[in-house]
């Protein structure tokens, strides 16, 4: 079978785990070269061994999203060894569990967060969003072409009873992406945005949650097929647009592919 993505250059942010693992495998499964971005420590340096060693080709891109000098060397070592960029896909996220362990069975209404906890959150899945996109742009801008894929989540859960600072982080995102994509339409560079379309199992889930809940979230690899196209030649001038994985079928039809 021919790969889609051969010499596709691609970031994925938050790739050692979860959706953006999910989402690295099927880009490098269809010929990608990806860098896997991750802040520094064994899983990175784990999960990219394992697809070296199947023939893919995974790099190790260390990166704090919070970090503007992290970003920028980030930005510098792609700009110096693979002298370019055709997608950036900002996942870098952290969920719930970081401000209440048991957000789905005891939610803590919005008055009992930290502050420190919901500052630590905003700038990972916000203003880490925005630093990546503020600083990689740059490689599109010299190439007069580019795209950014923005990971984000369903509305309801946006606004679901003790799902702050989540909620308003992914909003934040939803409204940084609209603005993007206005802010680049003319200059050859196109924003999406891709969500899941529900509760994925990945380690933003509490342990806790039983066998039977568990069992009926979504799969991370819900996201593959969605990822590869918005990666390949037939998403060309394609901007603006907000995927539901669970429903992209759905998509593709009312889109004509």
């Amino acid at each position: 079978m021919t790969q889609r993505l051969v010499d596709k250059k691609i970031l994925v942010t938050g790739a050692s785990s979860g959706l953006g693992y999910a989402m690295a495998d099927a880009l490098l499964g269809e010929g990608a070269r990806v860098a896997i971005s991750a802040r520094p420590g064994p899983r990175l340096e784990q999960v990219v061994n394992r697809w070296n060693g199947e023939g893919k080709q995974a790099i190790a891109l260390p990166m704090d999203v919070r970090s503007e000098e992290s970003v920028t060397e980030a930005r510098d070592w792609i700009a110096h060894h693979w002298g370019g960029l055709d997608l950036v896909v900002n996942n870098a996220g952290i969920g719930m569990r970081s401000v209440n362990p048991d957000f789905l069975s005891s939610p803590k209404p919005y008055f009992e967060v930290a502050t420190n906890k919901f500052r630590d959150l905003i700038d990972t899945n916000l203003t880490g969003y925005f630093i990546v996109s503020r600083i990689f742009v740059s490689l599109f801008l010299a190439a007069n072409k580019g795209r950014f894929v923005n990971i984000t989540m369903n509305h309801e859960t946006m606004v679901r009873k003790g799902f702050v600072p989540y909620g308003p982080s992914r909003a934040g995102a939803e409204a940084l992406s609209a603005i993007m994509t206005e802010d680049l339409r003319d200059l050859g560079i196109t924003v999406n945005q891709l969500l899941p379309g529900g509760a994925t199992d990945t380690g933003m889930i509490p342990e806790s949650v039983p066998q039977s809940v568990r069992q009926k979230l979504l799969s991370p690899t819900v996201m593959a097929e969605p990822i590869i196209f918005l990666a390949s030649d037939a998403a060309q001038g394609i901007t603006g647009e907000r995927i539901v994985a669970a429903d992209w079928l759905s998509w593709k039809r009312q889109h004509g592919f």
